[in-house]
């Protein structure tokens, strides 16, 4: 359709001919349909409260990015196995940095502690795990990002609501769209919160008035412990531990979808690494075997299933149990 006769409908959305032309390629699709899409989106957005005003900080000079579409589509050649996952997140590198930080912050982690729940140990190896300690937290433009993918990516309705939850944090005053950075797919600061999360847990720990999770330590640590903690995090519980498992156990046995108690497990003959018996205690438990019969075991508590909302990927659960446990050893 051709600028002119589309002026005054996006006109009335605040898109002029000038943003048209000035936004390059989208991909294979025309620039006039990323704008209108665009305009569209104002138009809900004003719908839910977002001003004028932050509209325009918002989306000043926002346009599709290809190296986002790429990293959405981007398949990996082959999956890693849990092995492989292992060494390269639960690295000698990261064990050795993270007892330094556990040592450096163990007042605040404890502060946190006392509030939510959450172990130091355990807190400070997601922390390694999602942003290498809060050195690799992103560099994109959140709004960008999201307000690519939403237009063309393959989960349209989920970068959506993330994008219209984007706004709602600029609109708040919480950050400046230029500070508001984060990873190709939206997700921000040192814990990686996709703009719903932070909405939903984000804890302004520091009292300086600002949720902010991309340079307050206790900020981040606050925000971490309150989303474990809301998504069933307990505090007298493990998250789990590697296991012996006899020869020729029943197949059947392994999953998340199989609980029972330590007792029953004992029982069938599972043992702690060094060959003990298994902890007298009154918690349910699920066996994984990892990489097949001769790749190791574990038995998985109530709190391998928390992690499991943060992140539903079985090898990211269990390294943040396996670096946590790292690091509380070297903590005791």
């Amino acid at each position: 359709m051709p600028c002119r006769s589309r002026r005054r409908f996006l006109g009335l959305l605040g898109v002029g001919c000038a943003d048209l032309l000035a936004a390059g390629p989208a991909n294979g699709r025309d620039v006039v349909s990323f704008e209108v899409w665009l305009a569209e989106l104002r138009a809900e957005a004003r719908a839910r409260g977002i001003s004028a005003a932050t509209l325009e900080r918002a989306f000043r000079g926002v346009r599709p990015l290809e190296s986002v579409i790429e990293a959405d589509r981007r398949q990996p050649e082959r999956r890693l196995s849990f092995a492989e996952y292992r060494t390269r997140v639960v690295s000698e590198a990261r064990i050795r940095r993270g007892r330094e930080l556990v040592t450096e912050h163990r007042p605040l982690l404890e502060r946190v502690r006392a509030r939510f729940g959450v172990p130091p140990a355990v807190l400070v190896a997601l922390w390694g795990i999602e942003s290498s300690y809060g050195t690799s937290t992103g560099s994109y433009r959140v709004i960008d990002a999201l307000a690519t993918l939403a237009f063309e990516g393959r989960r349209a309705e989920l970068f959506r609501r993330e994008l219209l939850a984007a706004l709602e944090i600029l609109e708040r005053g919480d950050r400046h769209p230029d500070r508001l950075l984060g990873s190709w797919a939206g997700a921000m600061g040192q814990c990686q919160f996709m703009p719903t999360t932070y909405l939903a847990y984000a804890v302004d720990f520091d009292g300086d008035g600002r949720r902010d999770i991309w340079a307050s330590l206790p900020d981040v640590f606050a925000s971490m412990s309150h989303y474990l903690a809301r998504a069933g995090w307990n505090a007298g519980e493990r998250w789990g531990r590697p296991v012996l498992v006899p020869a020729g156990l029943d197949p059947a046995l392994f999953g998340l979808e199989r609980r029972e108690d330590l007792a029953a497990w004992h029982r069938r003959g599972l043992r702690t690494l060094d060959g003990r018996p298994l902890p007298i205690a009154s918690i349910e438990a699920s066996l994984l075997r990892m990489d097949g019969d001769a790749g190791p075991a574990f038995l998985v508590y109530r709190n391998f299933r928390t992690l499991m909302v943060w992140n539903r990927s079985t090898y990211f659960a269990l390294s943040v149990g396996l670096l946590g446990d790292e690091l509380a050893e070297a903590g005791a």
